[in-house]
């Protein structure tokens, strides 16, 4: 059963891990209320962003710029140049390097990537990846394996990676990164499970994923969390956001 107490708060432990908060979110290409979108962010307070269908045409920064203000955070790395997956953080980040990856193209399918960084929060480091999979079955099997691929390739100690999957649990795709990885909400169930759709939750095919060295502290969609309304939720995109608490170790 899911936890309605609140989640905790960032900060940096005395032995130097770092609790922080990881919010997965597709946004829709902004096409919705973006105040709403921005309040939500806001709301969650998280330290990273992992955003799928940022803006990928005309001014596509601009518009990802005006989100990041207006939610309390800053552009760290993709949007069009990886094919819609975006990664934003606070100030509370410190950037080590990013890189945007863009997976196979399948004639006839939308074009894939992933954005991918490495952060560290004091003495915690951290490797991050933002992902939206394919429809099609196959290739999106296909894209979990390279995802899995370039999260070890990061290099770091300890890495997470979340996204929409178009996926529900029981599917192959997702089970294949539940095997590898920690899926959050089935480690430590907090809010509610479903993000899609708004106005009807009924199935969850988005998920933020931690390697096995993260505790998982609470993780869900973020209805009751302070300042965060149903009305914005409905109104902000087609999806519902999924939000993580987590204590990362220091490296």
């Amino acid at each position: 059963m899911a936890t309605t107490t609140p989640l905790p708060r960032s900060r940096t432990e005395p032995d130097g891990s770092a609790v922080i908060r990881v919010l997965s979110y597709n946004i829709r290409s902004m096409r919705d209320d973006t105040t709403a979108l921005a309040r939500v962010i806001h709301a969650c307070a998280p330290d990273l962003v992992l955003v799928q269908e940022a803006p990928r045409f005309f001014r596509w920064r601009k518009k990802l710029a005006r989100l990041a203000a207006a939610s309390g955070q800053t552009i760290l790395s993709g949007g069009a140049t990886a094919a819609g997956p975006a990664l934003l953080c606070s100030m509370r980040a410190t950037v080590e390097r990013t890189e945007d990856v863009l997976l196979p193209l399948t004639p006839g399918l939308h074009r894939r990537g992933l954005a991918t960084a490495v952060v560290r929060f004091g003495a915690a480091r951290l490797g991050v990846v933002s992902c939206h999979l394919s429809l099609q079955k196959d290739e999106r099997y296909t894209q979990s394996g390279l995802l899995l691929d370039r999260l070890a390739a990061l290099g770091t100690p300890h890495a997470l990676a979340g996204g929409d999957l178009n996926e529900r649990p029981d599917g192959p795709t997702f089970t294949r990164l539940a095997a590898d990885l920690q899926d959050c909400w089935a480690t430590a169930p907090w809010g509610t499970e479903y993000t899609s759709t708004p106005t009807d939750p009924h199935q969850r095919i988005d998920a933020i994923f931690a390697t096995r060295g993260i505790e998982v502290l609470g993780c869900g969609v973020p209805y009751g969390h302070p300042g965060v309304t149903e009305t914005d939720l409905r109104a902000a995109t087609d999806h519902l956001p999924v939000l993580a608490a987590l204590r990362v170790p220091a490296a």
